[in-house]
């Protein structure tokens, strides 16, 4: 897959890509992310990319001449000569893991990274496909954003994690994951002997299993019960499941 990165920071991504367990899917162009900087496609020596907004007020407005011109250059390059186009935007669809596997399991898209008050608006109502946003927030760029997707959509292709590891992951099955403990098994914090959950040392598959479930039901049901709404709605909660909830209390 190809990811063209439209931005006027292109040098926030070169260390992100070289770091971490998902350089695999980035060095091997398994994930193939090409930067564009968008002071390239200006049109006067200044190399201007922004101007005030039609109508007044506060900031600047990213130019549509720039951005088009980088859209035209990247489309002649790509093979799919109609590319999703992502902007990112905090009046966009919030980021979840179900967007994340809807690109990891695509061709790519073309990531326009806006920044100031945002980009034209023709821009967006003539090329645009998907508007994007990591949350209720405000962010100075659309890097940020992207470099977020980029890391998710790497984690999930073959050969970057061992193969169950994103399987556990929060999100994936619908559910927060639930906590988890490394050695020793026995450590003291704050003069307070910290054990590690004896049914984790059992060696028993099975009830082992069943615990991390358990944790991940009773987190999701404290932090996220919206979570376990869609769950049970979808099918996804089993008998056993629907017990252990009933068991903690939490709702009727």
């Amino acid at each position: 897959m190809r990811f063209d990165v439209v931005t006027i920071f292109p040098e926030l991504f070169a260390p992100h890509l070289a770091q971490g367990v998902t350089r695999r899917a980035f060095c091997s162009a398994q994930v193939d992310v090409r930067l564009w900087p968008l002071r390239d496609f200006a049109d006067d020596s200044y190399r201007r990319v922004d101007d005030r907004p039609c109508g007044g007020g506060p900031g600047m407005v990213m130019l549509a001449g720039p951005l088009l011109r980088a859209l035209d250059t990247i489309r002649s390059e790509r093979a799919d000569p109609k590319p999703a186009v992502v902007h990112f935007t905090p009046t966009g669809r919030r980021i979840d893991q179900a967007v994340v596997q809807d690109f990891a399991s695509g061709p790519g898209a073309v990531l326009l990274c806006g920044r100031y008050e945002g980009i034209d608006q023709r821009v967006i109502d003539a090329h645009v496909t998907h508007e994007l946003s990591l949350g209720d927030f405000v962010l100075s760029g659309g890097e940020l954003p992207a470099l977020a997707l980029l890391d998710a959509v790497a984690r999930l292709q073959d050969g970057v994690l061992n193969a169950p590891s994103h399987q556990q992951d929060s999100f994936s099955d619908g559910l927060l994951e639930g906590p988890s403990y490394s050695k020793p098994e026995r450590l003291l914090i704050d003069g307070v002997e910290q054990a590690v959950p004896a049914v984790l040392l059992s060696g028993h598959h099975a009830q082992i299993a069943r615990w991390r479930r358990e944790r991940s039901l009773a987190l999701t049901q404290q932090r996220r019960p919206d979570l376990i709404a869609q769950a049970r709605a979808a099918g996804r909660l089993s008998r056993d499941d629907e017990r252990f909830l009933s068991s903690l209390g939490l709702y009727s």
